[in-house]
């Protein structure tokens, strides 16, 4: 798997979507995807504009976030119905303050996922914890879901680091998105920020991806493609293009970096190209 991730990145990125988030409204912007329905329209755009995995996150009848296992299904199968597998769904189990680890473990055993995504800090808190969220990690392995693991600071990737050199993951590469930002605290990410975090440890040693909350997002994703990166993007992070124009969609902000980066080393790639390097065979 090792050499299977870095021969990937050496010529494709994986271009992530994350189109609505747990917070933000329609009144920010009239074309956040909310709806089941308005998610797969949106999924359609994403894939057409070079998007190769999805990052999910349901609401509930009154737009709040939500972990509800039926809520999930329903924007699932929308998508599916619109798009097949040409994009690969990752499943928030973010816990927005709402949600302890037992039930963020609840809907990923629910719904066995093909992709999800564990915030550490709020999945395993304390090291008295890691026996437990390491039986959990092997249970994704052995169910074929393939995780990515949320770092939110230096500290976040050092205690990551540590614990995959324990092996408490089940697997020598796990896969981490590093967020630079903060959208409850209006806190706009930078190019430092990331920078900050890949001195931290050896981040050579996993694949990784960034997410930018706020107006520096593309910068942030193009830096992080000459860095060996994969990005994430959408308006779960920014609504912004890089002039500071609102964007017209979360498709728009995709294609602003393809055009950036197109002629460079690294393609977008498919789904399918991302499944056969990094997921669980």
């Amino acid at each position: 798997m090792i050499s299977d991730f870095r021969s990937f990145a050496a010529d494709r990125v994986m271009v992530m979507a994350a189109p609505n988030g747990a917070r933000r409204t329609q009144a920010e912007h009239a074309a956040l995807p909310i709806t089941a329905e308005e998610l797969a329209a949106d999924a359609v755009q994403l894939r057409d504009a070079g998007v190769s995995v999805l990052h999910l996150h349901v609401r509930d009848s009154a737009g709040r976030h939500t972990l509800d296992a039926d809520r999930y299904r329903e924007a699932m199968n929308s998508i599916r119905d619109r798009v097949g597998d040409e994009l690969i769904i990752q499943v928030t189990t973010e816990a927005v303050g709402s949600y302890g680890a037992d039930e963020q473990i609840t809907v990923v055993r629910d719904l066995r996922p093909e992709a999800v995504s564990l915030a550490l800090r709020e999945l395993c808190p304390t090291p008295e914890q890691e026996p437990g969220a390491a039986d959990f990690f092997r249970w994704l392995k052995r169910t074929g879901i393939w995780p990515q693991y949320i770092l939110y600071s230096e500290a976040d990737l050092r205690r990551f680091d540590a614990m995959r050199r324990r092996g408490v993951f089940a697997e020598d590469a796990p896969f981490v998105m590093l967020v630079v930002g903060s959208y409850a605290d209006g806190i706009a990410g930078t190019v430092a920020d990331l920078e900050t975090l890949l001195s931290a440890v050896d981040c050579d040693a996993f694949p990784w991806s960034v997410c930018c909350f706020g107006e520096h997002e593309h910068g942030v994703m193009v830096a992080a493609t000459a860095r060996g990166g994969h990005v994430r993007m959408g308006f779960e992070n920014n609504v912004l293009m890089a002039d500071g124009s609102p964007a017209a969609d979360n498709a728009a902000l995709i294609r602003q970096f393809t055009a950036a980066t197109r002629g460079g080393a690294r393609r977008p790639a498919t789904a399918a190209e991302v499944r056969s390097a990094l997921l669980p065979h």
